[in-house]
């Protein structure tokens, strides 16, 4: 396997010269017979295909290594191997990152937004493989995370590289990156609407005319393919025997409200303990502590090994007492009181499963963590209520709208969880309750939390595309590129003499002063000595350092675009200077800066 795959990074990156001679004989036969619409719609159709080739194949991998593990089902308190498992697949994911891929993985959604605010939509051919190979180890031995992030991030670079090959440009490759997005949603779900909105939601891509069709190409074709392979073995397979009842709605307004309380938790238990995983420095110490936490968590709480999908199939089917196989809370499975506490504890437990999964060097998404506590979470908050006698509510259905609601919270799609939820059903026979308890689990989420899972390290670094186009321009931009460096210096000590001389060599107005250090001490407006210019008697009378202003603010190069905007704006200033660790690099001017936002606009925009 290993060199396999160096063989096809070498034949990728270094291609021959015969391959090279194929590429370029492609690129003109393709000019000369499509044009560029058409090529894309094209190119979406094979992302579609491969990423639903990719979807399945990962999932059967997965299925796979998890049978030859999985232990006997024990009524007892015996699956003892749930304590090594997770140190297994931890140790081989991160020797597979260290010796084999030599680069960091990343989480699948996360890194494919980083590359579009940032490496404008291009994602390496390592970006196909890496995630995929990885997360199979990690969720195969029982790591508590999903496959839907790494198969999103795979899928992504699929598109990414057909662009690359295909020389498109920036929006175009950001387009088809969003198409292997969507395909991977497609593929998993069989839900091709569902994938398109999270294409548009959580990859915030910008619905056009132009985006539209190639996204639904995409997403079909994904689905077609893995319908084709997967047959009649789809993900859930669900039929709504219970009616929704407008007499239930007040629960489903207050499960929105416990779904997105529960999604800040996840969040927030997320990010606390990949805090505290970065402070441990040493791999060695992330692997020993993570997979003894996360070994023990299993041990005691089957349900939470690997994505969970099984839990959240026996909970739809009725047998909820089968999650309780395995454990030691078994011997008390006719006390409903028992069974209760076991699932509203492992809804507050997988996060921190998840998490330590992750922050020990496992690989893997939170999507699919998400879908497991939602519905836990819904099944047991109607489980309590019913149990009071008091209400006649309908469990599963709570547990289906569950999980559209943590999808919401989590992700800060509530579209997404509303459309995926009615298609795997098969219907929109909960789109009301889904409506109501996604609304408001996204809206309590996003009091909290103003930013989603996925994009909150993007949005702390100012490197986040989002919705709005002004801030998506200004993420897009290039600081460095619009530094002008070639104003001419004066030292503080020179005479008016010497600036004269200086003045007469520039085609500028504004004159930096910089000391022997590089530091700028102030600047000299062209304005300010005009009239002295005229009196040579005061040549060598006046110095710099005394007809020199103080400069309102300076930037530096690596500062964030929305910054040096509200810089410009707080000081009304033209030109603001550039300082990089105290030196004195050049100066940015405003309108420079609106040319540049300008045809970035029109870049972003056009169809």
């Amino acid at each position: 396997m290993k060199g396999l795959i160096y063989s096809i990074v070498r034949l990728y990156h270094s291609l021959p010269v015969h391959g090279k001679i194929w590429h370029r004989n492609f690129l003109i036969w393709r000019h000369k017979h499509l044009n560029n619409r058409q090529f894309i719609l094209l190119l979406s159709i094979l992302i579609g295909v491969s990423s639903g080739l990719l979807a399945v194949v990962l999932k059967k991998a997965v299925h796979f290594i998890q049978l030859l593990l999985e232990p006997n089902k024990l009524n007892s308190y015996e699956n003892y191997l749930y304590l090594i498992y997770p140190a297994i697949g931890i140790i081989i994911t991160v020797l597979i990152v260290r010796h084999l891929i030599k680069r960091r993985v990343g989480h699948g959604i996360p890194t494919t937004l980083y590359a579009i605010s940032k490496k404008d939509s291009n994602l390496s051919f390592s970006a196909i493989y890496a995630p995929i190979l990885t997360s199979m180890i990690t969720v195969g031995f029982g790591g508590s995370v999903g496959l839907e992030g790494p198969t999103v991030g795979a899928s992504s670079a699929i598109g990414s590289n057909y662009a690359r090959l295909g020389r498109m440009n920036y929006k175009t490759t950001t387009l088809l990156l969003g198409c292997g997005a969507a395909s991977a949603m497609s593929g998993i779900f069989l839900a091709p609407i569902a994938a398109i909105v999270f294409a548009l939601e959580v990859i915030m891509l910008d619905l056009t005319a132009g985006s539209l069709i190639p996204l639904l190409l995409a997403s079909v074709s994904a689905t077609l393919t893995s319908s084709f392979m997967l047959g009649n073995e789809v993900l859930f397979d669900i039929e709504l025997t219970e009616v929704f009842t407008f007499s239930d709605l007040p629960f489903y307004a207050l499960l929105g409200v416990f779904t997105g309380l529960l999604s800040v938790y996840f969040c927030k238990t997320y990010w606390s303990i990949e805090s505290v995983f970065e402070r441990f420095g040493s791999q060695t110490k992330k692997i020993i502590v993570g997979s003894a936490v996360l070994g023990l968590l299993l041990f005691l709480f089957p349900p939470l090994y690997g994505e969970g999908f099984g839990a959240i199939k026996s909970l739809l089917n009725g047998d909820e007492y089968a999650l309780l196989e395995g454990s030691f809370f078994y011997q008390w499975k006719s006390q409903l009181w028992v069974l209760i506490i076991f699932l509203f504890a492992i809804v507050f437990l997988k996060s921190v499963a998840t998490a330590v999964t992750l922050g020990a060097g496992g690989i893997g998404g939170t999507f699919a963590p998400s879908l497991f506590i939602g519905s836990v979470f819904g099944f047991s908050f109607s489980k309590l209520l019913n149990s009071l006698g008091w209400f006649n509510l309908s469990e599963k259905n709570f547990a289906l709208v569950g999980m559209g609601g943590v999808v919401a919270g989590i992700l800060h799609a509530p579209l997404t969880g509303l459309f995926l939820i009615a298609e795997i059903t098969g219907g929109y026979d909960l789109v009301i309750p889904l409506m109501l308890t996604a609304a408001i689990s996204f809206l309590t989420s996003k009091y909290f939390n103003p930013h989603s899972l996925y994009t909150m390290q993007l949005a702390k670094r100012g490197e986040l595309i989002t919705h709005d186009k002004d801030k998506a321009v200004l993420t897009l931009m290039n600081l460095q590129a619009e530094v002008e460096n070639d104003f001419s210096p004066v030292s503080p000590q020179d005479s008016l003499r010497i600036l004269v001389k200086t003045v007469s060599k520039s085609k500028r107005n504004i004159f930096p002063v910089v000391n022997k250090n590089s530091g700028l001490e102030g600047i000299v407006f062209l304005d300010d000595i005009r009239q002295m210019m005229f009196e040579p008697e005061k040549y060598d009378e006046i110095f710099v350092n005394e007809i020199m202003r103080d400069f309102p603010a300076s930037i530096s190069s690596k500062d964030h675009m929305d910054l040096v905007m509200e810089k410009f704006n707080k000081t009304g200033a033209w030109n603001l200077p550039v300082i990089d660790d105290g030196t004195y690099v050049g100066f940015v001017s405003k309108s420079k800066l609106f040319n540049a936002y300008r045809k970035v606009l029109q870049d972003f925009s056009d169809e």
